[in-house]
């Protein structure tokens, strides 16, 4: 019972879509900011496994995670240590493209991060 009420807050915003699609939202402003319990590897291999055209680097203490073609990124993620868990930060640029549409980029965050 007490690890659903610590994943409720990371299923609820996951499951939250974009209030007016990608062209409302401040580019500047991360799409996802969560933290979870899960270590930041653990995180990165099941993104890894759920999505498709991955690539992954090391900055700092930081994982990041550029998601989409190698020409045109449609989402960065950077894994961040806390403790013995992670912050989760996600942008999305306004310009690009939604190559895993938004909803489906959500679920597979809060998928990994639980």
């Amino acid at each position: 019972m007490k690890r659903l009420l610590l994943l409720a807050p990371v299923v609820l915003l996951a499951a939250c879509g974009s209030s007016g699609g990608p062209a409302a939202r401040d580019a500047s402003q991360p799409m996802m900011y969560v933290s979870s319990q899960r270590a930041p590897a653990d995180i990165a291999g099941c993104l890894q496994d759920r999505l498709s055209r991955v690539r992954m680097s090391r900055v700092g203490g930081a994982t990041e995670i550029a998601v989409g073609s190698d020409s045109n990124n449609s989402y960065f993620v950077t894994l961040t240590p806390l403790n013995a868990g992670s912050v989760i930060k996600v942008m999305h640029p306004a310009n690009a493209p939604d190559d895993p549409p938004e909803p489906e980029m959500r679920f597979d965050i809060a998928r990994c991060a639980t």
